[in-house]
């Protein structure tokens, strides 16, 4: 599969996302890293986004909330490679009625190939990465020509 290099700026485009019973760890997380997450352009979901302007006085642009389309707008926005780090502290608990748009927006984000934590430990492991501190080359795969070779293949055995 080709692949392209696409720099990650030294000032990241980081999202920020968390379910409601999550909500809490996330801003104790953020409290610790609030000096060095306000070195980099924020983006969150409504509710998660206006308490981490409101507690900690971070700039932050905060989309709609997640179960009225922010997680989609948070995917699109990566795949428009306008996102180059997704935190995303999830309940996996609980069941939540945009789980496909959760789906959707981690697929996205591997498909991308960006910096994706999960939960507490990891967001500590990136944000003390010396990788952080600079640009980065990631490497982004070529999926649109797997699938275009994929559907020549197969057409070619539907013909067969």
């Amino acid at each position: 599969m080709t692949q392209q290099s696409v720099p990650l700026p030294l000032r990241k485009r980081i999202a920020l996302i968390a379910h409601d019973d999550r909500k809490q760890d996330l801003l104790e997380w953020a409290q610790y890293n609030r000096d060095r997450l306000s070195e980099h352009i924020l983006f969150a979901t409504g509710t998660t986004g206006t308490m981490l302007h409101q507690q900690l006085e971070l700039d932050v642009t905060s989309l709609i909330t997640g179960p009225l389309g922010g997680d989609q707008q948070i995917g699109a926005k990566i795949a428009q490679g306008e996102i180059d780090v997704l935190i995303f502290f999830w309940d996996p608990l609980e069941s939540h009625p945009h789980d496909p748009d959760v789906r959707a927006l981690l697929r996205v984000a591997v498909l991308q190939n960006i910096p994706v934590a999960m939960n507490r430990s990891s967001a500590d492991f990136m944000f003390s990465s010396p990788l952080m501190e600079h640009e980065y080359l990631r490497q982004v795969y070529d999926y649109a020509e797997r699938l275009r070779r994929k559907r020549i293949v197969s057409e070619r055995l539907e013909k067969a």
